[in-house]
């Protein structure tokens, strides 16, 4: 049986792991009068046998990769919806990675104040992280996800068959996150990648059912506790304020999940600096990430920008720079009042 996850937000939601995705959204459909596909470019011959039942069904192309979330972006949404005279009973379909969940969410989020969505994530970054706990978004020049409402989907469906033909960047990429919840929360993730390579992780099936079943399972307890973001919730966000950065230094030529592998390892060196971790974890990080393939490390000249850019982060308050730190696995602890030199020296312990 399909391991099913509940997800207890502004409404409780199911994630269902290892379905059928067509047949699970024929069922999904079967009611609605208009459904919106938002697919990428790519996956567009996907879509063209989906079942609707007797709905009006519209297919809204978009964008791959981040250039989808995009004001612009958002806009072609929106005015689809409006030619096709979307209602708050209709719903929309995210058939992609996580910046296909994103945008599509975000539209839905703000077509009518809000009509249901359903998402369907084709990439193991979208299966564990994007597609699940309600952030939706896009991004504006001075930053990634600075836009975007709370609005939980209507149901997540994953069907492992989209991971057979993702690359292995991809995969590996799609792990940072699933690593990311083993350092803030579940030990049990570290403890089944520890001694694998990407081949070993990926060539297992059940394995990766398990992994992708455990990371969720920790996002679902963390978003069921804070769903707009106290300091609960930050913890999700373990690597990504230095990562979002990368991934912005980097014009996403990055993937997220390298830029997040880069930033969980500046966190982690930023906490031993501190005092308040131990130098073990720290090399713990660095190994299960490379050895998955992952980056640790970041050019040295992109500091300043880099530094300008983490200023911006959500969890900043004021002038003043947080980031989420661990004090052993599983132990989080939000580390404030940081000096620039500590900044700096964490920095320079990642930078090639």
């Amino acid at each position: 049986m399909s391991p099913i996850i509940e997800v207890r937000a502004e409404r409780a939601y199911t994630v269902n792991v290892d379905c059928i995705w067509r047949n699970e959204l024929a069922k999904l459909l079967s009611s609605r009068s208009r459904v919106g596909i938002v697919v990428p470019s790519s996956l567009r011959s996907m879509v063209r046998d989906i079942s609707a039942g007797q709905a009006e069904l519209s297919v809204i192309v978009v964008p791959d990769g981040e250039e989808s979330k995009s004001s612009a972006c958002l806009m072609m949404i929106w005015n689809e919806l409006g030619k096709q005279g979307f209602t708050r009973s209709d719903v929309v379909v995210a058939i992609g990675g996580g910046t296909t969940t994103d945008i599509a969410g975000f539209a839905a989020a703000t077509w009518l104040r809000g009509i249901d969505w359903i998402a369907i994530p084709t990439t193991m970054a979208g299966m564990v992280d994007a597609a699940i706990g309600g952030k939706t978004g896009m991004n504006s020049s001075v930053g990634k996800n600075l836009i975007g409402a709370f609005h939980s989907p209507h149901q997540v469906l994953i069907d492992l068959s989209w991971l057979d033909s993702l690359s292995d960047r991809d995969f590996a990429a799609g792990l940072a996150e699933v690593i990311k919840t083993g350092f803030i929360s579940d030990p049990e993730i570290l403890n089944l990648v520890s001694d694998l390579d990407l081949a070993g992780i990926r060539g297992n099936r059940s394995l990766t059912v398990e992994l992708i079943s455990r990371s969720i399972g920790v996002k679902a307890a963390v978003v069921g506790a804070d769903f707009k973001e106290s300091f609960a919730r930050e913890i999700l966000n373990y690597g990504h304020t230095v990562g979002h950065a990368i991934e912005l230094h980097s014009g996403y030529s990055l993937r997220h999940g390298e830029a997040v592998s880069i930033g969980m390892v500046y966190a982690a060196e930023l906490a031993n600096i501190k005092g308040i971790l131990d130098a073990q974890v720290v090399t713990q990080h660095r190994k299960i990430l490379t050895k998955i393939g992952l980056p640790v490390s970041y050019e040295t000249k992109a500091w300043p920008q880099i530094l300008q850019s983490i200023a911006l982060d959500k969890k900043a308050r004021g002038k003043e720079v947080r980031f989420v730190g661990i004090t052993a696995v599983g132990t989080t602890v939000r580390m404030e009042k940081l000096s620039e030199p500590d900044l700096t020296s964490a920095y320079e312990r990642i930078s090639s």
